[in-house]
C-alpha cells in the first residue's frame, strides 16, 4: 500500500505562479529578483495557512537557481533546484523558532552565517514562528540581521507581528499576506478534484472554502476529510452533514416565514435547528450573513460580493425581490443586537425565538410610502360634498363664491364678474358689505365660538374651491387612515403585543397622564404625628429586628419637610436606605403629605450602650482599661493575642 500524502503537502506550490491568492506579493518579489534588488532580510506575516513559509521556500529556491526562466521562475532542472526538491540543499536552512528560541540557538545560527556557500550564490535562512524568540535572542540577532554578509539572506515568517520588537521590524522588508478569498480557494479545490478524478459539486466546494476562513491549508484538510467520508464524491449534502454546517435551506425557509408573518412556522424552524444540535450563536451569525447576502443581492453592482455557488446565488436573487431594503437594514440591526447579547442570556432558546419574533414584527411597520396619494386626494375632494348640506343656516354672504350668490339685490353691479375671476381678494370686500339685519340677528343668537368656527370654515372653502384640479393639498386625514390600516395588516400583532414588541403605542400617553394626575398633598404635620407614624411602621416590620431597633433607638426630628433619623453607624443607615421608599409611602398615607423626605445622621451618644461588635484588639484594650496589671500577667505566662 502506498503511503497517503495529504493534499496540503502533495499540492504545495513550488513556483511563484502556483501560489494562490497572493498576486501582489508574488509580483513584488519577482520584480526584486529581476532588478537584482534583494534586501538582506524579509518578514512574511499574516494568518495561518496563507502561504508564508511556502513563498519563503520558493523565494530561496529561485534566487539560487543557476538557470532561471524568462518569467523569473526556478527551472527545477539545475543542481541547486534538484537538491532543494530532494531536501538536500546546503544553502537553504530552516529554523523553527518555537523550539529553538534561546540565545544559544541564535549564536549557533550566527556562527553558521560566517561560512560562505560552497556552491550557489546565496545562503538563505528561513526562521519560522520568529515571534517565539526570547527578548535576549532578539537582541543577539540584531547585529547579524542588520549587517549580514552579502551572500546571507534571512526570511522570517510569523503569524503575530505585534510580538516582534520594533528594532527587528525596522531591519526587514515586511510583506503582509492576506486571507485567501473564498473564490480562489474554491477554484483551487476544483483543480485538485480534477487532478484526483473526484466529482465535486460547486456549492460543496464553496461551503468548504467558507468553513476554512481564508486558510488554504485548512480547506485542503477539510477536502481530504470529505473525500474520505463520501468515498470519492463531494456533494453539498455530504459537506453540510460532515462539517456540521447549517444548510442554506433553513435560512431561506425562515425568511419566507418571517415575510409571511407565520409565527408558528418560524418558531418550528428555530426548534428544528436547535434539535439538530446547532449552536445558537452559530445560528445568529448565519442568519445575519443570510440577511446581508439578501441586501447585496438587491443591487447589480453589489451582487459580486456574494461568495456562494451559482445555484444558491440564483435563490438569493429571487428572494431579494420579495424584501425591501429598509426591512433588511432594520433586520440586520436587530439580529446584530441579539447576537451581541446571546452570551449574557440565561434562556438561550427564548433569546433566539425573540429575535425571530422581532423580525416578524418588522413587516407591520409602514414600508411603502408611495401607495395611496391619488386615492386619498379623491376622498378629500368628495368630503366637501357631504358636509355642505349640513350647514343650512349659513347667511347669504357666506355663499358669495358661487355664481348664484354673487347676483343679489344688495351686491354692487360692478363686482358681479370680478368675484369668479379673483376669488382670493374679493371675499374680504364682500363680507363687510353684505351684512343684512337678519343674518346679524342669527349670529347674535349663536355663541361666539360657533360664529368663529363658521367664519373659518367659510374662509377655507373660499380658498379651496377656485384652485386648479391638479394641485395637491396637504392633509392629516390620510395618516390617520394609514395608522388604522397598519393595525389591521399585522396578523401577528396579538402575540407580539403580549410579548411587548412595540405594538402598544399608548404606553407613553398613560405615563404622562399618570404624572399629570398626581396630586400634591401637603397636610400640616409635627414631630409628634411623624413619631407616631414611624412607630406604627416599626410595628409592621417588627420581624426585621435590626431595622426595628434602629427606628426605636432615637426620637425622630422634623426639620421643615425633612424627617431626620439618628443612627449609630453606617450599617443602620444602609438598612434604612433599603426601606426608604416604603417608609415614605407609608408616611404619605398616614399623614396625607407626600412632600416629606428622609435624611439620616450618624450620632454618638455618651450615655448609650455601644452594642456594636468589637474586634479582638478592641476587646484587649477595654480589658486593659479595667485591669492595668493585664500586660504583666500576659508577660509572665507568655500569652499573646491570637490573630
Amino acid at each position: 500500500m502506498e503511503n497517503f500524502i495529504v493534499s496540503a503537502r502533495k499540492y504545495r506550490p513550488d513556483t511563484f505562479a502556483s501560489v494562490v491568492g497572493q498576486e501582489a506579493i508574488v509580483r513584488t518579489l519577482k520584480n526584486s529578483i529581476r532588478n537584482n534588488q534583494l534586501a538582506q532580510a524579509f518578514l512574511f506575516t499574516g494568518p495561518r495557512g496563507v502561504g508564508k513559509t511556502t513563498t519563503a521556500r520558493i523565494m530561496a529556491k529561485t534566487i539560487n537557481c543557476t538557470n532561471i526562466t524568462d518569467d523569473f521562475e526556478a527551472c527545477n532542472e539545475c543542481d541547486s533546484c534538484r537538491a532543494f526538491n530532494e531536501s538536500a540543499s546546503f544553502n537553504i536552512h530552516e529554523l523553527d523558532a518555537a523550539s529553538n528560541n534561546s540565545v544559544e540557538d541564535i549564536r549557533n545560527l550566527v556562527e553558521q552565517v560566517r561560512i560562505p556557500p560552497q556552491s550557489g550564490k546565496y545562503k538563505v535562512y528561513i526562521i519560522d514562528e520568529v515571534h517565539m524568540l526570547s527578548q535576549a535572542a532578539f537582541n543577539a540577532f540584531l547585529k547579524t540581521l542588520e549587517e549580514p554578509p552579502a551572500y546571507a539572506k534571512f526570511i522570517l515568517a510569523t503569524t503575530e507581528k505585534h510580538k516582534i520588537i520594533p528594532t527587528i521590524l525596522s531591519r526587514c522588508q515586511i510583506y503582509d499576506f492576506k486571507r485567501i478569498s473564498i473564490a480562489d480557494i474554491a477554484e483551487h479545490l476544483a483543480y485538485i478534484a480534477r487532478q484526483e478524478s473526484i466529482e465535486a459539486e460547486e456549492d460543496a466546494l464553496h461551503v468548504i472554502a467558507q468553513k476554512a476562513d481564508g486558510a488554504l491549508r485548512d480547506a485542503l484538510s477539510l477536502f481530504d476529510q470529505i473525500v474520505s467520508f463520501s468515498g470519492g464524491k463531494v456533494t453539498y449534502l455530504n459537506v453540510i452533514e460532515n462539517l456540521n454546517v447549517l444548510d442554506y435551506e433553513y435560512y431561506f425557509k425562515l425568511t419566507d416565514a418571517i415575510l409571511q408573518q407565520d409565527v408558528s412556522g418560524a418558531l418550528m424552524i428555530v426548534n428544528e435547528i436547535i434539535q439538530n444540535g446547532f449552536d445558537g450563536q452559530h445560528f445568529l451569525g448565519g442568519l445575519g450573513q443570510h440577511l446581508r447576502n439578501l441586501l447585496v443581492s438587491k443591487d447589480p453592482q453589489t451582487v459580486q460580493l456574494l461568495e456562494v455557488g451559482k445555484n444558491v446565488k440564483n435563490r438569493y436573487l429571487e428572494q431579494s425581490k420579495q424584501v425591501s431594503t429598509s426591512f433588511l437594514i432594520q433586520a440586520l440591526a436587530i439580529n446584530n443586537d441579539f447576537d451581541l447579547q446571546y452570551k449574557a442570556s440565561n434562556n438561550k432558546t427564548l433569546h433566539l425565538e425573540l429575535d425571530v419574533l422581532r423580525l416578524i414584527a418588522l413587516p407591520g411597520v409602514p414600508e411603502d410610502k408611495e401607495p395611496v396619494i391619488i386615492p386619498r386626494r379623491d376622498e378629500r375632494k368628495s368630503e366637501p360634498a357631504k358636509t355642505t348640506p349640513e350647514k343650512k343656516d349659513i347667511p347669504p354672504a357666506k355663499k358669495s363664491t358661487t355664481p348664484e350668490a354673487t347676483v343679489t339685490p344688495k351686491a354692487e353691479p360692478g363686482k358681479k364678474d370680478v368675484v369668479p375671476q379673483k376669488p382670493e381678494p374679493e371675499p374680504a370686500k364682500t363680507i363687510p358689505e353684505r351684512t343684512p339685519e337678519k343674518p346679524v340677528e342669527e349670529k347674535m343668537q349663536k355663541p361666539a365660538p360657533e360664529i368663529a368656527a363658521q367664519t373659518v370654515a367659510e374662509e377655507v372653502k373660499t380658498n379651496e374651491r377656485p384652485k386648479p384640479a391638479g394641485v395637491q393639498e396637504p392633509s392629516s386625514t390620510p395618516y390617520r387612515k394609514e395608522e388604522k390600516r397598519e393595525k389591521k395588516e399585522s396578523p401577528a400583532s396579538g402575540m407580539l403585543d403580549v410579548l411587548g414588541m412595540g405594538f402598544d403605542t399608548k404606553a407613553e400617553e398613560k405615563k404622562q397622564k399618570t404624572a399629570e394626575e398626581k396630586i400634591i398633598r401637603n397636610a400640616p404635620v409635627d414631630e409628634a404625628s411623624v413619631q407616631q407614624a414611624v412607630d406604627k411602621y416599626a410595628e409592621q416590620i417588627k420581624e426585621n429586628k435590626f431595622l426595628y431597633t434602629s427606628l426605636k433607638a432615637y426620637p425622630v426630628k422634623l426639620r421643615d419637610k425633612q424627617v431626620v433619623f439618628s443612627l449609630d453607624n453606617d450599617v443602620q443607615q444602609k438598612a434604612l436606605d433599603e426601606k426608604k421608599s416604603d417608609l415614605l409611602l407609608f408616611l404619605d398615607n398616614e399623614l396625607n403629605n407626600n412632600s416629606l423626605s428622609i435624611t439620616e445622621e450618624i450620632v454618638e451618644e455618651t450615655g448609650k450602650i455601644d452594642r456594636r461588635a468589637l474586634t479582638n484588639d478592641e476587646k484587649l484594650a477595654e480589658m486593659r482599661k479595667l485591669n492595668p496589671e493585664l500586660d504583666l500577667f500576659m508577660g509572665q505566662l507568655k500569652l499573646r493575642l491570637d490573630e
